[in-house]
């Protein structure tokens, strides 16, 4: 098959990313795989539409992620039209160009449509991506599933929001990622609270989440495939991830040590009241941020940590995925 994966752009790209290890895995299948930047598109014609690709055909050479990345910067791009293609993977991240280039992630999205429209597997959907693209898509989920929130960018709304939570919340963009701007805010900082509530809208809205006591514990990054748990020799596909000491962040590239992760039947359970609607939605990988019996985030552009779970776990996550595209991809 065909594989390109869209990404941010090629030289931000690391060989400890989940979208690396998937492309690596392709590759050692017999795939081909091709690396696609929000910049690369053309369209011609609603009927025409390419891209400017980085293309590797062979794993001949290529002994790791490391050796990938530096094939994939070293190769020249070439124009594909994107009919040739059996599976566009979506696999960007909309905050990183939110800044400096806020036309990238839309115009990703778009193109992504118009490859859909011409009967290019899109994964994940890029209709249901347009909604999900902050974290305002978890209030589509079951109420008990979720933390009491607010979404804003008023001040005395934060405030009397954090009075209502017995004077504990937590402050984030709410298009962010990576951990960036977030607060714990509780009675000896609230002094700073305006301060923050500023910084964080500088850019935006903010979401507020109650504070939960398990957050002190980290969270499991739970992954899901096509709406159903990614398992794997009785194995979940999953990380806990336990933030440093007198950090709030559970993110790995922040200093969080990965643990083995304990499922347990009621976190599955939970998992279930989301798994449908995402399923329908077309969220063919999709990673879950748990704390206690919650779900944080639903990260369904280019959720990350599938490596760190394959290490853990002993398993072969990323090849897993990579066949279940084999057998559910009609081939042109």
């Amino acid at each position: 098959m065909k594989i390109a994966f869209i990404i941010n752009q090629t030289h931000k790209e690391k060989a400890s990313f989940t979208t690396t290890l998937l492309a690596y895995k392709a590759l050692l299948r017999g795939h081909s795989v091709y690396y696609i930047g929000l910049s690369d598109f053309v369209y011609l014609d609603q009927d025409k539409i390419a891209a400017h690709a980085r293309a590797v055909h062979q794993i001949d050479g290529i002994a790791d992620t490391d050796q990938l990345i530096d094939k994939l910067r070293s190769t020249a791009k070439e124009k594909i039209s994107l009919r040739e293609l059996d599976i566009i993977w979506l696999r960007f991240d909309p905050v990183l160009d939110m800044i400096n280039r806020p036309w990238a992630a839309s115009m990703g999205l778009q193109f992504a449509q118009l490859a859909q429209n011409l009967g290019v597997r899109v994964l994940n959907n890029p209709r249901a991506l347009v909604d999900a693209e902050n974290k305002l898509y978890l209030e589509n989920f079951p109420e008990e599933i979720r933390p009491n929130t607010i979404v804003t960018r008023n001040y005395d709304d934060v405030k009397r929001f954090f009075e209502e939570q017995n004077n504990k919340i937590i402050l984030k963009p709410l298009k962010g990622s990576g951990g960036k701007n977030v607060f714990l805010v509780n009675e000896q900082e609230s002094k700073n609270l305006k301060q923050i509530v500023e910084v964080i809208c500088r850019d935006g809205y903010l979401i507020a989440q109650e504070y939960l006591p398990d957050a002190q514990y980290g969270d499991i990054r739970f992954f899901l495939l096509n709406g159903k748990p990614l398992l794997v020799n009785g194995k979940y596909a999953s990380v806990h991830r336990v933030q440093s000491a007198g950090e709030l962040r559970s993110n790995i590239h922040q200093g969080a040590k990965a643990q083995v992760a304990e499922i347990s039947p009621a976190l599955l359970q939970m998992v279930q009241k989301v798994a449908d609607k995402l399923m329908r939605d077309g969220m063919y990988f999709v990673g879950l941020d748990i704390i206690g019996d919650k779900i944080m985030e639903i990260n369904v552009f280019s959720p990350g940590a599938l490596l760190q779970a394959s290490e853990l776990n002993g398993e072969d996550y990323a090849t897993a995925i990579i066949k279940d595209l084999e057998e559910t991809t009609i081939k042109k």
